[in-house]
């Protein structure tokens, strides 16, 4: 095999571990009836005029199941937190405290859960079109090289790796959308 198509084999493979991983990241964006704190990681806080990230002025946790604390580090963020959540697409209320901000996660209803598993089927499937967009690419790519030269043996060879290493990320976004889809129909 020549380091061409080894080139084009393991950057397929970064590529394809990198889409299963996103997929993985935008699923815990995914609230499931328990509290997380990566359903405010992606919140920004006006902080001194800039868009800064919520992490990066507060201390995120989850006291139970069922809460979401949010201590900042300055006291006069609560005000611009309490607002960011407020503008967010969460639907939570939050709850000021005196140095903090509590968010209840209220328990779903089986109608909200039916459409949080459609939303989970939609982003593990997105992940799936980018592994298969990357089995294209890299499949367009072993082409040229077998117009350029390269033995028709070899790039066939690496096509059907390509679609082994397709077929095995496919599994795993498939595992992860099982996993997801338990959590959130859990009562």
């Amino acid at each position: 095999m020549t380091e061409e198509i080894q080139f084009y084999l393991s950057e397929a493979e970064e590529s394809m571990q990198k889409a299963v991983q996103h997929t993985g990241a935008e699923l815990t964006k995914i609230r499931a009836g328990k509290a997380s704190p990566a359903m405010v990681e992606h919140l920004k806080v006006d902080y001194y005029g800039t868009p800064t990230p919520l992490t990066q002025v507060a201390n995120v946790a989850t006291p139970d199941a069922r809460t979401i604390l949010i201590k900042p580090w300055e006291k006069n963020m609560l005000g611009e937190i309490n607002k960011s959540i407020k503008n967010s697409d969460l639907g939570l209320n939050p709850q000021q405290e005196a140095d903090a901000i509590r968010l209840n996660i209220p328990a779903l209803t089986e109608e909200r859960r039916r459409e949080l598993v459609k939303q989970v089927k939609n982003d593990t499937e997105s992940g799936k079109v980018a592994i298969r967009n990357i089995r294209k690419d890299v499949n367009d790519s072993l082409r040229k090289l077998q117009k350029e030269g390269t033995s028709e043996d070899a790039v066939r060879d690496a096509e059907t790796r390509v679609q082994k290493m397709t077929d095995a990320y496919i599994v795993k976004i498939d595992e992860l959308l099982t996993k997801k889809e338990a959590e959130i129909m859990t009562i």
